[in-house]
């Protein structure tokens, strides 16, 4: 389906680089007739590069989605054995935020790890200055004692002090959630995760980080291989951006891993030069675009996904609305009446347009997927609330939920109900 290489192409309509976006991020290869495999999984992270880590479990993990989006139905287990059982294919680490990344990735940001120190705020650099001496207890404690929470590593550093409820998804930014040594612990085990002296083992049921040391997470040809220079390892990570987006700005390379300007500037510089990037141009791009040599150019892109807002096909907001016309926004953090579609939506890709948007809600105790809202995009087809509701009940399926059970807001939501109701 490639319709030509890179180097033949100095323009690309709209469409083209949409469908060639799409194909990048593995849109365009063919969901398992069968049960989904560790192949299969393989195969998502290596067009995708990275699966975000994002706390909020209102429909499920962030990190799960993305895989169900390109897949459909997998066994959990699939990914849960890839990111914690050895040998491991996945490990976490802060890349496009805290993500879970192949182990060769994670070796190209120890430059970031070495700059923890210097770039240490708030609660980390008053622990770095005031209390080195804990981050050497923390690290001696989990090395002696295998993988473990920030709490079980509290209750053998202060066997009398208060257990707290907290998960360890982020030190809190104020007193409210954590206090006393369970504070101080959490934030020299994030401090020791950030410089790479401790590594995530996995996490537990709470969501709480497993601390471990790398050289016992990581493949041994990992955890032993010198580290690149800053330079190289950029331009590395440039190159799997290059790839997983297929076509994008410099400014959509440089946030795929969260690098700076002057960084990803000097990196696409380079790889253009060797002729991995090759400059391209968009029409109605404001900017100019790089083109990855192994881009593929599919005359359509067929099926349909719903995204989380986490997915990295639509992480970068500028990104989606100039592939797709569309401004999605996150509005998990706006106020409730300000909101504009909800607050976990999740927009529907069908044959290579975003189409719809849902707000979800997987209700677990009632059984139910609820839709607290449905909207349509001015461009969607009559049949997005039938691909949608076919959609839904697919999610609902592999998230264990009965039923899909439809609010009424929204202009789609009294279309979907309809479908859903024909069973």
């Amino acid at each position: 389906m490639p319709g030509g290489s890179a180097r033949r192409r100095e323009v690309l309509t709209a469409a083209q680089a949409r469908r060639t976006a799409l194909a990048a991020q593995g849109f365009i290869d063919p969901r398992p007739t069968g049960s989904p495999t560790a192949r299969h999984l393989q195969r998502v992270v290596d067009r995708v590069g990275l699966l975000q880590i994002d706390s909020v479990n209102v429909v499920a993990r962030s990190h799960r989605l993305p895989v169900f989006s390109r897949l459909g139905p997998y066994d959990d287990e699939l990914l849960r054995r890839a990111a914690e059982r050895s040998p491991r294919r996945l490990v976490e680490y802060w890349a496009h935020e805290a993500s879970l990344v192949p182990p060769r990735t994670h070796r190209l940001l120890r430059w970031r790890m070495a700059r923890a120190a210097e770039e240490a705020w708030g609660r980390y650099r008053r622990i770095l200055s005031e209390r080195p001496r804990l981050l050497q207890e923390v690290l001696d404690v989990v090395a002696d004692g295998g993988a473990m929470t920030a709490a079980q590593v509290t209750a053998r550093l202060h066997p009398g002090a208060p257990r707290s409820s907290a998960g360890s998804w982020m030190v809190p930014p104020t007193d409210a959630v954590l206090t006393g040594p369970a504070r101080d612990v959490k934030a020299a085990a994030e401090q020791l995760f950030w410089s790479g002296e401790l590594t995530a083992a996995g996490r537990t049921p709470q969501f709480e980080r497993r601390y471990d040391l790398p050289a016992r997470v990581l493949p041994a040809e990992v955890a032993a291989a010198p580290d690149l220079p800053e330079v190289d390892a950029v331009r590395e990570l440039v190159a799997i951006a290059g790839r997983s987006l297929g076509v994008a700005t410099e400014a959509h390379l440089r946030d795929y891993f969260r690098l700076r300007p002057a960084q990803s500037r000097r990196a696409v510089d380079e790889l253009v030069e060797q002729g991995v990037l090759a400059p391209v141009a968009v029409r109605g791009w404001a900017r100019p675009a790089l083109l990855h040599r192994d881009a593929a150019f599919p005359r359509r892109v067929a099926g349909r996904a719903l995204l989380s807002p986490f997915d990295s096909l639509v992480f970068e907001r500028s990104r989606t609305e100039a592939l797709f016309g569309v401004r999605v926004r996150l509005e998990i953090y706006v106020p409730a009446a300000q909101r504009v579609h909800g607050y976990y939506v999740l927009p529907l890709l069908l044959d290579g347009e975003l189409v719809a948007r849902v707000d979800l809600k997987a209700d677990r105790s009632a059984g139910l997927l609820r839709v607290q809202a449905a909207w349509a995009e001015p461009h969607a087809p009559e049949h997005a609330a039938s691909e949608l509701a076919a959609e839904l009940r697919s999610l609902a399926g592999w998230l264990g939920l009965g039923d899909v059970a439809v609010a009424g807001r929204g202009d789609l939501a009294p279309r979907l109900a309809e479908e859903l109701a024909r069973g």
